[in-house]
C-alpha cells in the first residue's frame, strides 16, 4: 500500500490532511492577514485626513476671526484711553460719549459696504480690504494732535471694524462642517473678547506714562493684529459657497475636499450648495429689493437676525465695558490705577467663559445656551443697579460691583455674545448671506452706538443704577424673544436652516422644530420639484 492516493483529495500528508487544503489554508490565512492590513491603511488614512481637515479647518477659523481682535481692542482700550484723553486734549463729557460711541455707528457703514464689497470680490479679500483700512484709521489716532484729527482716525477705524466683523462669522459659516460649525463660528466672539481683555491690559500696563504719551501707545498696538491678517491670506482658501455663486465649481470642490473630513460627502455637498445657490434667471429679484420686500419665510429670517442682533447690544454690554470704570467709580474706587486694574477682571471673566460656549454650542444646542445668557444677565444687571441703589459706596459695595458686572460679561459670553453670531451667519439663504447679515450688523453697531454715546447723559438723569435696571427689563424681554423667535440650527447644513424657516411649523413655538430627517427630506422634495 502506497501513500499516494489518486482521485479529486489529491496529495495527503502524512497527517492525512489533503496537501493542497493546506495550502488552501495558508493562501486564505495570507489573504485575511493581507485585507487587514488594507483596512488598518484604510482606517490609518481616515484618521490621517479627518486630523488634517480639521487642523486646517482650525486655522481658517483664527486666521478670519483676526480681525475681530480689532474690534474687542478697540471697545477694552477706549475705556482707559479715554480717561487720559479727556487729560490731554480737554474734551468735555459730550465729546468723550461722542469719540466712544461714533466707532459703532460709523462701523455700520463698513457692514453695509462689506457685504456688497464681499459678494464682489470674495470673502476672503474683503477681510484684507478692512484690515488695511482699520491699520490708517488706527495710525491716524496715534499720531493725533487734536480732537478732530482723533476722530478721522476714529471713523476710519470704524469702517475697518465694519467690513472685517461682519464677513467673519460668514466665512467660517460657509467653511465649516456642520457639525463643529457653531463652535467655529463662536470664535469671532471669542477674539472680541481676547482683543477686551488685551485693551484693559494695556491700559493698565501704560498707564504710567504721561497723559499726552500713553493713550496714544494704548491705541498704537491695535495695528499689530492686523499686520497678522496679512500673513492670513496666504493661507486661508476663498468660501467654496461664494466660488460656487461665481461659477468656480472646480475651485469650490477643492476647498471642500480640504474642509470635509469624509471625501464621499464632497460631491453630495457640493451638489447640495449649487442647489441652494439657485442658477440666475431673468425673474430674480435684485438682492436689495428681496430684503426690502421680503418673502414671509425671509422676514421671518430678518426679524430673527436683526432682532438677535440688536438685543445683543441693547443689554447695555457695551456700556458695561466701555464704562466699566464709570460703574466702580460709582461704587467707590477713585484711583485711577485701581479703576483700570477692576476692569481687567472684567476682561478675565469675559474671555474665560466664553470657553464654555465654544464647548457647549454643538453640544447642548444654540437656545439651550441663550436661556442660560439671557436669564443671568437679567439677573445680573437687576443685581447692579440694586447694589448702587441701596447701598451707597464701600468696600462691600466694590466687591458687590465688580462681582456683578463680572457675573453679567459672563453670562453674557456663554450664550448672547457668540451666539448671536453663530446665528446670524447660519440663517439666511446662500445668494443674500452677506448683505442680510450685514443687515443684522448694522442693528448690532446701531445699537451699540446710542448706548455707548448716551450712556453717560442717561446715567445723570437717572443715575447708574436706574440705567441697570432699565438694561435688566430689556434683558428680560430677550429671554421671550428667544423663546419665540429664535429656532434650534445645531447639527443642520446651512441649505437645512434655509429649510426650517419656509416650513410654517417650524417657527410658531420653541416647541415645534424640524428634526433632521424631516429637514432633510423638505431639501430632496425641494431639489425634485425645482428639476
Amino acid at each position: 500500500m502506497g501513500f499516494q492516493q489518486h482521485g479529486d483529495n489529491g496529495d495527503m500528508g502524512l497527517s492525512g490532511i489533503p496537501l493542497g487544503s493546506k495550502n488552501k489554508y495558508k493562501r486564505m490565512n495570507s489573504e485575511l492577514a493581507e485585507d487587514y492590513d488594507d483596512v488598518l491603511n484604510q482606517q490609518r488614512h481616515i484618521e490621517e485626513r479627518r486630523s488634517s481637515t480639521r487642523k486646517y479647518v482650525l486655522a481658517c477659523a483664527i486666521f478670519a476671526s483676526l480681525n475681530n481682535v480689532l474690534l474687542g481692542y478697540d471697545v477694552g482700550v477706549m475705556s482707559g484711553a479715554v480717561i487720559f484723553i479727556k487729560e490731554d486734549l480737554k474734551i468735555s463729557e459730550v465729546k468723550e460719549e461722542f469719540l466712544v460711541g461714533i466707532l459703532s455707528v460709523v462701523s455700520l457703514l463698513g457692514s453695509l459696504g462689506g457685504g456688497r464689497t464681499s459678494d464682489m470680490i470674495g470673502r476672503k479679500w474683503t477681510m484684507a480690504v478692512a484690515a488695511v483700512v482699520f491699520q490708517s484709521g488706527a495710525l491716524t489716532m496715534t499720531l493725533a494732535p487734536s480732537f478732530s484729527v482723533l476722530m478721522i482716525g476714529r471713523l476710519l477705524a470704524g469702517v475697518g471694524i465694519g467690513f472685517g466683523v461682519v464677513i467673519a462669522p460668514i466665512y467660517i459659516a460657509e467653511i465649516s462642517p456642520n457639525i463643529s460649525r457653531g463652535t467655529l463660528t463662536s470664535f469671532p466672539e471669542i477674539f472680541i473678547n481676547i482683543g477686551i481683555l488685551l485693551g484693559y491690559v494695556s491700559n493698565y500696563a501704560f498707564s504710567g506714562f504721561s497723559a499726552h504719551i500713553n493713550w496714544r501707545i494704548m491705541l498704537a498696538v491695535g495695528i499689530l493684529p492686523s499686520v497678522f491678517i496679512g500673513f492670513a491670506l496666504f493661507v486661508i482658501p476663498e468660501s467654496p459657497r461664494w466660488l460656487v455663486m461665481q461659477n468656480r465649481i472646480e475651485e469650490a470642490r477643492q476647498v471642500l475636499l480640504k474642509t470635509i473630513e469624509n471625501e464621499k460627502e464632497v460631491d453630495e455637498r457640493l451638489a447640495e450648495i449649487q442647489q441652494a445657490a439657485g442658477v440666475p434667471s431673468k425673474e430674480d429679484k435684485p438682492v436689495w429689493r428681496e430684503l426690502i420686500f421680503p418673502s414671509p419665510s425671509l422676514r421671518r429670517m430678518l426679524i430673527t437676525g436683526c432682532g438677535i442682533q440688536c438685543f445683543q447690544q441693547i443689554t447695555g454690554i457695551d456700556a458695561t465695558v466701555y464704562y466699566s470704570p464709570e460703574i466702580f467709580k460709582a461704587a467707590g474706587i477713585k484711583d485711577n490705577s485701581k479703576l483700570l486694574a477692576a476692569t481687567v477682571a472684567v476682561g478675565i471673566s469675559k474671555t474665560i467663559f466664553i470657553l464654555v460656549a465654544i464647548v457647549l454650542v454643538d453640544k447642548l444646542g444654540r437656545k439651550p445656551l441663550l436661556y442660560i445668557s439671557t436669564i443671568g444677565m437679567t439677573i445680573c444687571l437687576f443685581s447692579i443697579g440694586a447694589t448702587l441703589s441701596i447701598f451707597g459706596q464701600g468696600s462691600f459695595v466694590i466687591a458687590l460691583a465688580i462681582l456683578f458686572v463680572c457675573g453679567n460679561v459672563a453670562f453674557f459670553s456663554v450664550g448672547l455674545g457668540p451666539i448671536c453670531w453663530v446665528v446670524t451667519s447660519e440663517i439666511f439663504p446662500l445668494r443674500l448671506r452677506a448683505q442680510a447679515s450685514s443687515l443684522g450688523f448694522v442693528g448690532n453697531r446701531l445699537c451699540s452706538g446710542l448706548v455707548a454715546m448716551s450712556f453717560l447723559s442717561v446715567a445723570r438723569a437717572i443715575t447708574v443704577a436706574g440705567t441697570f435696571f432699565v438694561f435688566a427689563a430689556i434683558s428680560g424681554l430677550a429671554v421671550l424673544f428667544v423663546y419665540f423667535l429664535v429656532p434650534e440650527t445645531k447639527g443642520k447644513s446651512l441649505e437645512q436652516i434655509e429649510m426650517v424657516f419656509q416650513n410654517e411649523l417650524a417657527m410658531q413655538g420653541s416647541q415645534i422644530e424640524l428634526g433632521d430627517v424631516e429637514v432633510e427630506q423638505l431639501v430632496q422634495n425641494k431639489t425634485i420639484l425645482t428639476n
